[in-house]
């Protein structure tokens, strides 16, 4: 966990920069790492809340996750927002291994069913002068059709924002 926060930790500052703050409203973009790799779509309802939706990919699987995220500036630094939240997923994973945190990985024989309780700790941030807003992040995660069992897993995402 602790070489995750350091990871995490290192990538953002590798991308602040001092320049004017831009918000932005909608972005589409692509997560990696989790669960699932796969698209996501990001609209602000306001100036701190937003609400995201992601459309993994994963084992011969679909799962669609939707999150509701509250946002705030972090560490006083224009453009780096960090954000939490919560939401929920359902979907179906093929035949294959079920990677667990903390516990051994499970063979799926044939297709389950995918729906559980999911939450976001993450910092994103918006690049000047650039439609481009990078997110890492931490994806707890409670499976209740396989389980119930939780996971957690770290994410990056790459978002064009307008």
């Amino acid at each position: 966990m602790k070489k995750i926060l350091y990871l995490f930790t290192a990538i953002l500052f590798l991308v602040i920069s001092e320049a004017n703050a831009q918000d932005y409203t909608t972005a589409l973009g692509a997560k990696f790492g989790g669960y699932e790799n796969g698209l996501s779509v990001k609209h602000f309802t306001s100036a701190n809340t937003a609400l995201e939706g992601i459309l993994g990919f994963r084992n011969r699987g679909v799962v669609i996750t939707g999150l509701y995220e509250i946002h705030q500036q972090a560490f006083n630094v224009e453009r780096l927002k960090f954000y939490y939240g919560f939401g929920a997923h359902i979907g179906s994973s093929g035949r294959g291994y079920y990677k667990r945190f903390g516990a051994a990985d499970e063979l799926y024989e044939d297709s389950k069913i995918l729906l559980g309780a999911d939450a976001v700790l993450g910092l994103e941030y918006k690049i000047a002068d650039a439609p481009i807003a990078v997110s890492l992040d931490l994806n707890p995660r409670v499976e209740l059709a396989r389980g119930p069992f939780f996971d957690l897993a770290p994410g990056l995402g790459i978002k064009y924002t307008f």
